[in-house]
């Protein structure tokens, strides 16, 4: 698992966040979207499907082999490739 530690300042005080992408996510774990790091058609593909910044996400489950997983967003589910769900970059919440 891929890990980036992120160190921000708010008001003096220093606030740590760890920054994963989508697709290390366990079953019932939920996310808030941090960056999209998509590009082009999948990147208006993931927008149109309201993979926006700060839209809560909840992994429901994952496909036997683990490709795709269904998510939880706004309120409907959607099934995502391990290989988009890798260009969603999330904090826990």
């Amino acid at each position: 698992m891929i890990l980036i530690i992120v160190t921000n300042t708010l008001k003096g005080l220093l606030v740590q966040e760890e920054i994963v992408t989508l697709n290390f996510i366990s079953e019932g774990q939920k996310v808030k979207i941090s960056k999209l790091n998509a590009t082009g058609k999948l990147m208006h593909k993931l927008l149109d499907m309201g993979f926006v910044n700060g839209a809560e996400i909840e992994v429901v489950r994952e496909a036997p082999l683990f490709d795709p997983m269904e998510l939880k967003i706004h309120n409907y589910n959607v099934s995502l490739r391990k290989s988009e769900a890798t260009l969603i970059e999330v904090v826990s919440l």
